[in-house]
Order: structure tokens, then sequence, then C-alpha cells
């Protein structure tokens, strides 16, 4: 899998791009806030309708322009077909092959990107949200459907915890309404969470072999998904629906007191153990970093096994938060099977021959030179 050609237009500060990419490794070279970073995210945008830096997508179109318009040829499964994705103030329209999408979750999954940033390091030691970001987005890309199910989730989420507020003022109040949302919520978390066990199971299954490598065989990773509900990996959809039911009623006087949905999926989290320790907690930063880039090559490599091919990466400033070893390791994975973008503002001092077979282009005020 591969993009051929992109084009922007009136995207963050580029007016008008055109890009053609021939080779396996692309640099892009540039100072701060020339457009390095706009550039990879536009490839992500592309991938998944929405930027990795910010939830506004009206941050996207430059302040005089009406829209922002990303373009892209994409090959995969051994044929070429168009993206295109538009931010206008009115929303966003995504087309695959020319035919406007309906419904996002319709679309992502076309082309499938994996990004690792330097606030990717946060991934261990950040909050519980950017984990659950990090296994949402990984889902949505191989099972598109689940995008559905987060985004009906996310929108019941809203409507019961504005009527948990209204109760909260009249505790007495009718709670039939109360319980219709129940029922919904309970139908799209269950659902969510049996499917974020199914991917933790293959995440598994790939970091942990890829940290030992990288540990030079010195520690174990183990992956834990901590519930706020009491459901295991080894229950059937039907079983978890069960006990989020339980739990509902259980904790139904706590919610309306509190206004606020206390449990589901919104407020899972995954915890990471190397050696049997807590990472976040006890992890030494250079554990939390190994971590980190285990994660990232394990998702390229459940991609590779899911999809059939390997998604593209886009490396945006991390290689010199990375020490030698630890860079070393990441070119040498990737060397040769799998499209890379990488933004730097130098590629002194990163000896490897996989950037020696780099195309080079360098950016200047939104300008691109290949």
């Amino acid at each position: 899998m591969h993009i051929q050609e992109l084009s922007l237009r009136s995207y963050r500060n580029y007016d008008q791009l055109s890009l053609t990419f021939d080779h396996t490794i692309n640099v892009i070279i540039g100072e701060n806030a020339q457009g390095k970073t706009n550039l990879m995210e536009a490839i992500y945008a592309l991938a998944f309708t929405r930027s990795h830096r910010t939830p506004r997508d009206k941050e996207l179109i430059q302040w005089d322009a009406e829209y922002a318009k990303i373009k892209g040829s994409v090959f995969k499964r051994n044929r070429r077909f168009p993206l295109e994705i538009v931010f206008s103030k009115k929303g966003k329209k995504a087309k695959l092959n020319h035919i406007e999408q309906k419904r996002l979750s319709d679309y992502i999954g076309a082309l499938n990107v994996v990004m690792f940033a330097p606030e990717d390091l946060n991934l261990v030691k950040g909050s519980p949200q950017v984990r659950r970001r990090f296994i949402d987005m990984e889902i949505g890309q191989i099972q598109p459907r689940y995008i559905y199910h987060l985004g009906q989730f996310q929108k019941v989420l809203k409507q019961r915890n504005h009527l948990l507020k209204e109760l909260q003022r009249k505790p007495s109040a009718d709670r039939t309404m109360l319980h219709v949302l129940t029922d919904q919520l309970i139908e799209h978390a269950g659902t969510i969470v049996e499917r974020r066990f199914k991917f933790l199971r293959l995440l598994r299954s790939w970091a942990a072999p890829i940290h030992k490598g990288i540990s030079r065989n010195l520690e174990v990773l183990e992956i834990a998904y901590d519930a706020s509900v009491k459901v295991s990996e080894d229950m059937d959809l039907e079983t978890i629906r069960t006990r989020f039911e339980e739990k509902f009623r259980e904790i139904e006087s706590k919610e309306v007191e509190r206004g606020t949905t206390l449990a589901g999926p919104h407020r899972d989290d995954l915890v990471f153990f190397v050696n049997g320790k807590d990472v976040q907690t006890y992890g030494s930063q250079g554990q939390q970093r190994t971590t980190a880039l285990s994660l990232k090559l394990a998702e390229i490599e459940l991609i590779h096994s899911e999809v059939g091919e390997y998604p593209i990466l886009l490396l945006d400033d991390v290689l010199s938060e990375l020490d030698d070893y630890r860079q070393s390791h990441l070119l040498h994975t990737i060397q040769g099977k799998v499209q890379t973008f990488v933004s730097t503002t130098s590629i002194e001092g990163i000896e490897h021959e996989a950037l020696r077979e780099a195309e080079i282009f360098h950016v200047a005020d939104g300008t691109i030179d290949g």
C-alpha cells in the first residue's frame, strides 16, 4: 500500500500543492513552522477524515478560504483509486473512488496509516484519554463498523449525561427515559468493549515479541484492559451486556446524584506491565519509550496481518526523540516494506542506510521542492 500522488488546496499554510511519491522512504526537511507537520497531518486526515492535532476541522482551512481539500491517489491490493476529503464550514465530505460516502465509517479503512509523533511517547505515561484514542483509531482502521458504534455510543452518552444533569436537579422525576437511554448505551458499549478485547489479543501477540527484541531479551511486555465494569476477555457479547445492565442498576442513584455517567468504555484504560511492574508508575523513561515504540511497530504488523498489506507510516519529528539504538531498530524494521514519511529539521546525526535511499523534499513557508 502506498500513496502515489497527493494534492492540497487551501489547507493550513498550503495554498496549492501537488506531490508525487515514488520512493519507499520520503523525508520532509524544513525548519519549524514551515509546514512539515501540516503535510503529515494532511496524509493522516486523508485516512481518518480528521486531524490528529485538533478536533476543530475549521482550523485546517485557510482563514480566507471557503474550504480545504485533500486528494490522494492510493495503490492498494493491486489497484489504484482516488480518495478525497473536503473540509468546509458546513462540515466535511469524503469521496472514495469519486463516490461520496454517506457515512464516514464507510470511508475510513480505505487508506491505512500509522503515525508516530513525539506526543505518542506519552502513550504510556499520558492520560487514559490518550490510550483510549489510540485503541479506538486503530480498531477503526481494520473494523470500520467500530467507528459507527463509537459514534452512536458518544451520541447516546451525551444525551444520557444531559438527562442525568436534569435528574440531579429533580431526583424524584420519572426515570423511564433514563432507562431507555441506558439500554441504548449498553447496546453500543458492549460491542465496543468486546471489539477492544479482540484487538488487544492481537496487539499483545505482536507487541510482546517486538518489545523483547528491542530490550535485548531483558523485558517482557504485558497489556491489560482496565475496565470500569467487571468484564473479561473470555466473555461473549451477551455476557458483557448483562454485566453492564447489572452495573447501571447498581449505580443509578449515584449517577443521578453526580449528574454524569460513571461507567462505560469512555472510562476504561490500558495498563502496560514490563517484567510485572506497571510501566506508567514504576518504569524508567527508557522503558516507557520502548513500550511506546513496541506498540507502534506492533500496529504496523497487526494491520498487515488483518488487511494483507503494510500501512503507510508517518514519523513526524520523532526520530530526534529516540536514541541511536531505538532509531536503528525502527528504521531497520520498516526498511523496504513500509512506505514511510519522515519529517525532520535535519537528517544529520541519523545514520541509517534506509535514509540514504530516501527521496528528500525541502519545505519552506508552505512550498515544497523535491
